[in-house]
Order: structure tokens, then sequence, then C-alpha cells
């Protein structure tokens, strides 16, 4: 009979010791809360995982299962959100692993200054994700010529649709132009920003327009007030939709902070 592989080591994320501990009912990616590994002036965030779905072989096979993947992302995320609620966390990439508690404590041996140099640079930020939207144009309303019948000859079909396209591509401008105002004035409040690819709809499933602006920001907690009454008011405008989501852990920039770090 063959003896049981000990279970590996998953690590969400590191930051500093904190007071307090992690809200109530949080869970990882295994249903359970996590632990924190206490190693120096660092802390760790693990939980136990089982080797048959994280040692390297199994894991990469993993990786390739779109529905696996979302649900380990999910319990990822929500570790990361009971941790920005009481401290500021280092987020590390998905699926970080260590045999076991000697090799995470290794783990924060080997990237302990640049560990610390990326918290002193999130300390007390948030990320905040912005998306901004061209909202579908309406119908063109039926000229004259459409109007007393309804049918459509080849001429005016032609005519409406350089219309509709007309339409289309006036309502994109003016969301673009509002997008870059709204992104100046957001950058102002924000410590750094990073914009990312427009998101397809394709894979995203909203037809509520097209996304023009897909940006995330780095914002003290102190200002996020005036963070989101902005984005509040930029929402407003006619022709545009603006999503304001967060605030989370700062996933987009726990990269920039250890490059700035290193």
């Amino acid at each position: 009979m063959s003896t049981p592989t000990p279970p590996l080591r998953y690590v969400y994320a590191v930051c500093r010791p904190f007071d307090g501990v992690l809200p109530e009912g949080a869970a990882g990616i295994t249903g359970e809360p996590p632990r924190l590994l206490h190693h120096g002036d660092l802390v760790a965030v693990v939980d136990a995982v089982p080797a048959e779905d994280f040692d390297e072989g199994p894991l990469r096979a993993r990786l390739e299962d779109l529905d696996w993947l979302a649900a380990t992302a999910r319990g990822h995320d929500a570790v990361l959100a009971a941790l920005t609620a009481v401290t500021s966390p280092l987020p590390l990439r998905l699926a970080t692993v260590c045999r076991d508690d000697s090799g995470v404590r290794r783990l924060l041996d080997e990237g302990h200054d640049r560990f610390t140099r990326a918290l002193e640079r999130l300390d007390g930020r948030v990320e905040w994700g912005v998306k901004v939207y061209a909202e579908p144009a309406s119908a063109p309303r039926p000229t004259p010529s459409e109007a007393p019948s309804g049918k459509v000859g080849g001429r005016d079909y032609l005519r409406r649709r350089l219309r509709e396209r007309n339409g289309r591509e006036e309502g994109r401008r003016r969301a673009e132009e509002t997008s870059r105002v709204l992104h100046d004035r957001l950058s102002a409040y924000a410590e750094a920003t990073a914009v990312h690819p427009p998101q397809d709809p394709r894979l995203t499933g909203d037809t509520g327009g097209v996304n023009v602006l897909n940006a995330a920001y780095l914002v003290a907690r102190e200002r996020a007030e005036g963070f989101v009454a902005l984005v509040g008011r930029v929402s407003e405008e006619e022709g545009v939709r603006v999503e304001l989501t967060g605030p989370w852990a700062p996933y987009s920039f726990a990269g920039i902070a250890e490059e700035e770090a290193a």
C-alpha cells in the first residue's frame, strides 16, 4: 500500500504582520480558511492543497481545465478580498505552490527585500477598476421616403445603413473622448495606473456597448471617496456607460511594485 503524498502549500499572498483576524467565513480554494505562516517580519497566507491537483505535472494539466481554473481563481480572489479588509497584501500569482512550510519560508527569505519594498509601495492602497463603454446607438428614424409604406428601396436602405454607421462612429468618438478626460482626472487621484486591453464582448457576453477604456488605478484608501465621486459624475453623461469595481487587492500593481523594488 503506497503512502499518501503529503499536501502541498498554496501561497495566496505576502503581507506584514497585522492586528486582527480575517473576516469570519473567509475561505480559499479548498473551502477552508487559509493559515497565516509568520516568518520574521513577513507573513505568508497559505492553504494545504492536495498534491494530486497541485504538484507540477497534475497542475499543468489542471490549468487547461477552464472550469477548474475559474473555481480556483474565485477561491484565490476570495482570500485576497478578505485580506484587503484588514491589511495591504501583496498578491502572488495564481497557483504559487511550495512543497511544505519550509519551502514557504525559503520563498520569503529569497524574496525578502523585494517583498518588503513592494509592500511599502502598496501600503494603505487599493485597486479600483474602471471600464467605459460606448452605448449602442438607437436605430435612426426613418426618412419620409421610407415611412409611408414601410418598404425600403435599395438607395434608401444604403442611406439608412450609412446613418447607422455614422451614428455608431460618432457615439464611439464621444465615448473615447470622455474616457480620455476621465482617465486623466482619475490618474490625478491615483498613484499608479494600468491600462488593459479592451474587453472582447464575445468573451464576456456583454452586449451593452463597445469597451473603450479598461483601466485599473492604485488609490490611497483616504482618497477613495473623491475617486468614486468623480467616476459617478462622469457616469451620468449621455451615450456612455461607466462601470466601477473595487476596492480590490492591487493585482494590477503587484508586478509594478516588485519591479520598482528590484
